[in-house]
């Protein structure tokens, strides 16, 4: 694979600009990541606590307790797991048709069966509830596996596809489409097909919605690898890792270590809005709420969405965002503070309305969190001269792991233990006096405090728009300079005519 060559300081054009068709085959990609961890993160709890453990003579306390278990050893072995992905990934000798694109191709399918076992309910064959933990644990493990065995590389991608500013806005962009578009589908089409009569979640019909769900993810992959290409590649030669200088220089790195603790808390507080199935079943007393919820909170991303791109170009990624968070802390603010009380509960609309306020403010770090993180990429790489795009992204990955076993884990035990949930009297759909309303203000409290610490860490995001302006300015300096050197280099080896 040949070397690309740099974009020269002032150029016109940028040579590495991509089209909208690149950039809409590349959104393919995160709706293929959403069909599976959409599902997984809202249903795979409900499904153990509803379907799976219940019923084998132990008590909740003791089902709460495992699973909070479970989910934390998984991130432990996360920890040696995602770090592992961006070595393998950063290491190995591109191939012909790239550096990255490959993964989606060959972990696509594995992905999607392992997602589809984890909904397996083997019930029917195992009566002991160790056993059916064991399988548990096996089925949720390999999952998470595979699935950071093809984001890590899917994330990279979009720094190989182009290292135009505005084209990775653009690819940033159309991901959070992708993610939209593979989240919302899942949310409005299994929640009216999974549970029976609104009632109950039905372990048949979600094995056959996760096995449609998985085909069509690895469809979505196989779409993302066709449509897309590999341009910013600098060495065709196979790189060697220094591990300790690697991830070293990245827990030095203000821009990084922001990013990622926001990534953190946006993962989890992501992943605690699967606690709605609950707080819909159980306060609202209407599970298809969920559907009019999710609409309310990615409506706002649709309307937006077109803007982003040119509001960021003409305010800047951080600016943006953190205006954008204002909004959704002080509508979570909001939500507190009108209840519990009966008319809310009986009319949900209020709640609704101030989600909406919630989506559209959250919507701009949404759009434009994966570019930001490519900007955390060009700020290593110009800081250290080292471009490991696949380090940074797997830690950043965990991180993002660990701020969901935060919310699950947590989650779950103020569910349990705070909410007093039981699964034999609140797995139906209705109004609980007392445990619906706690689950209300578990629910809007946690999000509230989510919504203002991540603020705080974008205040703290040292990368404005004029120091982008001028990283990008440094950085294209420094690679078309060690482009020409290395040019000059070849032309001197090369022996004169006789």
């Amino acid at each position: 694979m040949a070397k690309s060559k740099p974009v020269a300081p002032h150029a016109a054009k940028h040579p590495n600009a991509i089209s909208i068709g690149e950039a809409i085959g590349y959104l393919f990609g995160d709706m293929g990541n959403l069909f599976v961890l959409t599902f997984v993160s809202t249903y795979l709890k409900v499904f153990y606590t509803d379907c799976l453990l219940p019923g084998h003579g132990v008590d909740a306390t003791r089902i709460s307790t495992d699973l909070t278990v479970l989910f934390l050893v998984i991130r432990l072995w996360d920890a040696i797991n995602d770090p592992l992905w961006g070595i393998i990934v950063d290491t190995r000798r591109p191939r012909k048709d790239g550096k990255f694109r490959p993964y989606l191709k060959t972990v696509s399918v594995p992905l999607g069966i392992s997602t589809a076992l984890c909904f397996l309910n083997v019930q029917n064959y195992i009566s002991s509830y160790a056993m059916l933990l064991a399988f548990a644990y096996i089925t949720y493990c390999v999952y998470g596996m595979l699935y950071t065995g093809i984001n890590i590389p899917y994330g990279s991608l979009a720094s190989a596809i182009t290292d135009d500013p505005n084209g990775r806005t653009l690819l940033s962009t159309m991901r959070s489409i992708g993610a939209g578009v593979g989240g919302a589908a899942v949310t409005l089409v299994a929640q009216s097909i999974i549970y029976d009569d609104g009632t109950k979640l039905n372990p048949e019909k979600t094995f056959v919605a996760v096995c449609v769900l998985s085909a069509l993810s690895i469809a979505a992959y196989m779409t993302c690898y066709k449509t897309t290409k590999e341009r910013v590649i600098y060495s065709p030669e196979k790189k060697k890792v220094d591990i300790k200088l690697t991830y070293g220089t990245l827990f030095k790195s203000r821009p990084f270590l922001t990013v990622t603790i926001a990534g953190l808390v946006i993962s989890g507080l992501l992943q605690f809005g699967s606690f709605n199935q609950y707080l819909t079943k159980n306060y609202f007393g209407n599970s298809d709420l969920s559907i009019w919820l999710t609409i309310s909170n990615y409506a706002p991303m649709v309307l937006l969405i077109l803007f982003c791109p040119k509001l960021a170009a003409k305010f800047g990624k951080k600016e943006l965002c953190t205006a954008g968070l204002v909004l959704s802390t002080l509508s979570s603010l909001v939500m507190c503070f009108i209840g519990p009380n009966e008319y809310l509960q009986a009319n949900p609309w209020p709640f609704l309305l101030l989600n909406f306020g919630v989506g559209a403010g959250y919507s701009f770090v949404s759009i434009l969190n994966w570019a930001v993180v490519t900007d955390v990429i060009d700020y290593q790489e110009d800081v250290t001269g080292i471009k490991n795009e696949s380090a940074i992204y797997a830690v950043y990955t965990f991180a993002r792991k660990v701020g969901q076993t935060i919310a699950d884990s947590g989650g779950l035990q103020l569910l349990y233990r705070y909410a007093k949930y039981d699964p034999e009297s609140s797995g139906v759909v209705g109004y609980i006096p007392g445990v619906g309303d706690r689950m209300y203000k578990m629910v809007t409290r946690v999000m509230a405090g989510g919504y203002f610490i991540i603020f705080l860490l974008f205040l703290f995001y040292p990368l404005n728009k004029k120091k982008l302006a001028e990283l990008q300015e440094s950085l294209n300096k420094k690679r078309y300079a060690n482009y020409e050197k290395t040019q000059n280099a070849q032309t001197e080896t090369v022996p004169a005519e006789v």
